[in-house]
């Protein structure tokens, strides 16, 4: 019997046992011993009968001490699974055997075991590393016991055109193997440091315990050494009759996934996920190759089974009333880019369907509506003759203008899925982004070509235009759009391909305002429903002209039939956009519609005086301003207004997930706001309107401990909660986050947004700020955007931002402003204004506990207008608590 004191293991746990072995390496009658942890005689001696058994195969160098979190889980009353963690021969507890086994020798050692176990389904595998191939070996030979499979950072197959990771290189070295592996421990401690937060010392300790002295580690060194590097290695075959018999498995399939694995990387997944495409993935941003011990996998494995192969996938929903008209049948399906062959056809056909601005006023390139059609079809033969197909990743890091809406609609019509992430979240977060979505082609102006090569971004590479041959070599460029479109010419076009309504179109990846940028999976039918939706909301028709200062308005145009003209800014930073940029780029198409963000319209207010009267004359003539992505105070919109004295303003309220949500005029902000304290519900935040066309409504009330943990949704004046939407142009999922989008979707078929709020009761709803930004004093939840506006109109006083400080349920409010001048040195307010901020913020409602001024909020990269309010609670506890404020 194997004794010792392992955190988180209950010595009940750990057993032994003798397995007849019909290993060939193995004489005839051979007998093996096996260590296991096993939760199974806890469940009896409680009188728990086990839903199933969960196998969990570690890989190496750890045992089946990785498992403790799932053993410990497994004995719930609630959800009771039998788990047994086993530990490999050669490896932690179990027999050192003297035998090199090889990948088919440890699969058919695994069946030797469960025999001897007597183990009948159902049964769900787990792997981790090498141990996922040998679980998934035992999965394919044992179908009718295997009920589901899953799987933490693990690989089955290694392509032909890429090298195993450099440190599995390494170890594989003659000059470094034996030492590495087996005569010293420095395989195992290297593999203990990739945990991400590092190992507690005792958790440390239990890991390296079962291979203490070189003669313990033999299995170490020996199962480094069979890893199939090529197809030379003798387990190479059976190593390749696991992925390709993968993809014949049908049964429900779990993947987690720590992407900063150095040795399982992202490629590893994708390859997984093409032989299990049903498979749900989630991958755990920050977390690495011990995914077990980076995060909790207990929550969601369990979450899992019971959906999955407990109760079968359920379906069910919670019906509600909610705000808003009733979503209406859907209609016949007419893919994004119908439009571009109607007007193609049309005798508007050689009027400009897409132009870009250049920096001196005039109209650097456009193309006519035939011209766009036309080089849309070329591109898209062209690319279909490169290799992309439908489904295949491409990953579209080219500015709006022309070459993007090409290169968009070329794709989309070959059913290829386009992954959009903005420049403007940085070079770690865009990285983060492309490497997640492991586009199969990366198409790209030169600038981000470079980034590619430098930071080793997946995907096969095209430029946009073409590019001198050494050049092309450096950044390992295989073709260009131009070449693309010569060559589509030449082969045809592509009129009669179809595209599943229902298959993934977009992964558009959100502005990481909040946390980890997510991408975000519309399908082509999710895509087409966004532009009917501003079709219909803001009656935006063919032959509309549109000035796009913002990207997914600029892609849309084209699908809307509209005349769309990309102004001479960085849309990835709205502010860039200037008052004479846009007059230029409204007077060139003669505008009727401008979109820009509210940092971009406070740039143009601030740089008016540079329009010319021409340029206010093209102004004069739009009809329609839309205007989102951050709240805009009133007395903006009013300015506005007199620059666009024809245009009807429009502050429409969604997110990545669903573009838009609400809708309302500056006349219905300024109704809005005189009905406060008259009418229920109106005030205390900013009111963003009514649903938009098709779109339904609702809110999860919240509880004292500022949560939204309730399954029904209310449209009650007056009740604050997490606001939910459904419409037929919401996205579809998070892609490979399946935590997240389970998260997201309860109550079944709406989508929780992360913003709080209310209803008046003419139906309007009111924003109150986000979810995770609710303050919990003892009592009661807080929402910031109230009070926050309340400060805000005091004198003196430019943005204010609402935090909480402490341990929820007993936070301090702090009330944290930006001064008019600005303050020089961030730290507490003088007397008389914090006593003014908490009068300000005690009408709304919210006693302040604290004030603290700052020059300047911090605020995200992206919108440079929403406070990073997590980042000013952090630095207003470290001020509070008697630490140098420095800078926020």
């Amino acid at each position: 019997m194997v004794t010792g004191t392992w955190p988180g293991v209950r010595p009940e746990w750990s057993r032994t046992i003798d397995v007849p072995s019909t290993s060939a390496v193995d004489a005839p009658g051979t007998v093996r011993q096996w260590h296991l942890l096993d939760n199974g005689g806890q469940l009896a001696r409680r009188g728990l009968t086990p839903a199933g058994t969960l196998l969990c195969v570690h890989g190496n160098p750890t045992w089946s001490y990785l498992w403790r979190t799932l053993l410990a889980a497994g004995t719930d009353p609630a959800q009771p699974w039998r788990v047994i963690a086993v530990d490999q021969l050669d490896m932690g507890y179990s027999e050192r055997t003297g035998e090199f086994r090889s990948l088919a020798d440890r699969i058919n050692d695994l069946g030797d075991l469960t025999d001897a176990l007597g183990m009948e389904g159902p049964v769900v595998t787990v792997g981790h590393d090498w141990g996922g191939v040998i679980s998934l070996g035992w999965a394919l030979a044992h179908p009718a016991e295997l009920t589901g499979v899953i799987l933490t950072n693990t690989a089955v197959h290694q392509s032909s055109e890429s090298k195993i990771p450099p440190a599995l290189r390494l170890a594989l070295h003659p000059a470094v193997h034996s030492w590495g592996t087996t005569t010293s421990d420095a395989f195992l401690r290297v593999t203990h440091s990739l945990a991400s937060p590092p190992l507690a010392a005792d958790i440390r300790k239990a890991y390296m315990a079962p291979y203490k002295g070189p003669h313990r580690r033999s299995g170490v060194g020996n199962f480094v050494a069979d890893i199939p590097a090529d197809a030379n290695h003798p387990s190479f075959p059976t190593l390749e009759a696991v992925a390709e018999g993968l993809r014949e498995v049908k049964v429900p399939a779990l993947m987690l996934w720590g992407p900063r694995d150095p040795i399982f990387s992202d490629r590893y997944l994708k390859d997984l996920i093409g032989r299990l495409p049903h498979a749900e993935v989630h991958r755990f941003e920050g977390a690495g190759h011990l995914l077990a011990e980076d995060r909790d996998i207990a929550t969601p494995v369990f979450q899992w089974l019971a959906g999955h192969v407990q109760d079968g996938n359920h379906q069910t929903g919670a019906g509600a009333v909610a705000a808003g008209e009733p979503t209406p049948e859907p209609a016949a399906f007419r893919p994004l880019w119908d439009e571009l062959g109607t007007l193609a056809a049309s005798a508007s056909g050689a009027d400009t369907a897409v132009a870009e601005m250049a920096a001196d006023g005039g109209v650097a390139r456009s193309l006519s509506w035939h011209g766009l059609n036309r080089r849309v079809l070329d591109v898209a033969a062209g690319l279909r003759e490169a290799g992309v197909v439908s489904g295949s990743r491409v990953s579209l890091m080219v500015p709006p203008g022309v070459d993007l809406t090409v290169a968009l609609y070329a794709c989309l019509r070959l059913g290829a899925v386009v992954v959009v992430a903005d420049a403007g979240l940085g070079t770690r977060g865009l990285s983060r982004a492309v490497k997640g979505a492991t586009p199969d082609f990366l198409i790209g102006i030169d600038k981000a070509l470079a980034a590619a090569a430098a930071l080793g971004w997946p995907g096969r590479r095209i430029s946009v235009q073409g590019l001198p041959a050494t050049r092309r070599r450096i950044l390992r460029v295989e073709t260009s759009l131009e070449e693309l479109a010569r060559r589509g010419s030449d082969t045809g076009d592509i009129h009669h391909t179809a595209v599943d309504p229902d298959a993934p179109a977009a992964v558009l990846f959100t502005s990481g305002s909040t946390g980890p940028a997510k991408g975000v999976l519309y399908t082509h039918r999710q895509l087409a429903a966004t532009r009917d939706t501003l079709a219909k909301s803001f009656d935006i028709r063919p032959g509309a002209r549109l000035v796009a200062g913002f990207a997914p308005f600029a892609l849309l145009g084209p699908a809307l039939g509209a005349v769309s003209v990309t102004p001479d800014m960085d849309v990835t930073a709205p502010r860039t956009l200037t008052a004479r940029a846009l007059a230029d780029a409204a007077a060139a198409i003669d505008a009727t519609v401008v979109f820009a963000a509210p940092a971009a319209l406070r740039n143009v207010l601030a740089t008016q005086e540079g329009i010319s009267g021409a340029g206010q004359t093209a102004l004069a003539g739009v009809q329609l301003l839309l205007s989102a992505g951050a709240p805009i105070p009133e007395p903006l919109l009013a300015q506005v207004q007199r620059l666009l004295p024809g245009a009807s303003l429009h502050t429409p309220y969604g997110m990545t997930e669903a573009l838009p949500v609400t809708d309302i005029s500056l006349q219905e902000i300024q109704a809005a706001e005189a009905a406060v304290g008259t009418i229920k519900g109106a005030g205390n935040g900013v009111c963003v309107g009514t649903p938009v066309h098709g779109a339904r409504i609702a809110v999860i009330p919240l509880a004292e401990d500022g949560t939204a943990s309730g399954s029904q949704p209310v449209t009650e004046a007056g009740v604050t909660g997490e606001v939910l939407v459904t419409a037929p142009h919401v996205k579809d999922s998070y892609d490979r986050l399946w935590l997240t989008q389970q998260g997201s979707t309860n109550p079944v078929g709406w989508h929780r947004t992360g913003d709080v709020g209310h209803f008046d009761a003419e139906g309007r709803l009111w924003v109150e700020g986000r979810l995770q930004h609710v303050v919990t004093p003892p009592g009661k939840a807080v929402t910031p955007v109230g009070a926050e506006q309340a400060v805000e109109r005091l004198d003196g006083v430019g943005l204010a931002a609402v935090v909480g400080v402490g341990p929820a349920g007993t936070q301090a409010i702090v009330a944290v402003v930006e001064t008019v001048p600005p303050v020089r040195k961030a730290g507490p307010a003088a007397p008389h204004l914090a006593r003014r901020v908490r009068a300000a913020a005690r009408e709304a409602g919210v006693d302040v506990s604290a004030v603290l001024v700052v020059p300047n909020q911090p605020t995200d990269i992206r919108h440079n207008a929403k406070i990073d309010r997590t980042r000013l609670s952090a630095w207003a506890a470290r001020v509070l608590a008697g630490g140098r404020p420095g800078k926020p």
